[in-house]
């Protein structure tokens, strides 16, 4: 609850001194709100891996990306943010990144966990991280920035591929 409050209010400071610069980028849904407000447990750990992926939002996409400063694609945003906040070195694709942990059926899936989709007809072809309440974040294309997006909206339902536990739970503890 704690870190919730601390994300909450570090969102809000930069969210304040953003919208005082006139930065465009505040049209995206209020990311401290999301994770202020989100029902759902987190895994140990997760809120390390929440805050970091959080502090990433509106790095521009680069294909094959894997740093901040020159963008992300979607596997690189992931094994960035795992090393940051974990230590943990992913696997570089998607795909690899698929058979990782363990696999968790959607209605078990904590902040932290891995989400994948399947964007370029082939299953795993996409990666992002759950944050709560039906939202993940993601690194999502060519000309695009990292970004939350809503898993119901009807895209990312109908593209959904499973999803993956990498950080441990209280019992493998």
């Amino acid at each position: 609850m704690i870190c919730k409050l601390f994300i909450f209010i570090v969102f809000a400071c930069l969210s304040s001194s953003a919208l005082a610069a006139g930065d465009a980028r505040d049209a995206r849904p209020n990311a401290a709100e999301i994770v202020a407000a989100s029902t759902d447990t987190p895994t140990p750990g997760a809120n390390g891996v929440v805050f970091q992926a959080l502090a990433l939002l509106g790095v521009h996409y680069r294909h094959g990306g894997r740093v901040a400063a020159t963008g992300f694609d979607c596997s690189g945003l992931v094994r960035h943010v795992f090393l940051e906040a974990q230590g943990m070195a992913l696997p570089d694709t998607s795909r690899e990144m698929s058979r990782v942990g363990e696999k968790i059926g959607r209605e078990s899936m904590q902040p932290g966990d891995l989400v994948f989709y399947n964007t370029l007809q082939r299953a795993f072809s996409h990666v992002g991280i759950y944050l709560g309440d039906n939202r993940f974040i993601h690194a999502p294309s060519t000309g695009s920035e990292v970004r939350i997006e809503n898993m119901n909206s009807p895209y990312w339902a109908t593209r959904f591929n499973g999803a993956r536990r990498i950080l441990a739970t209280p019992s493998a503890r």
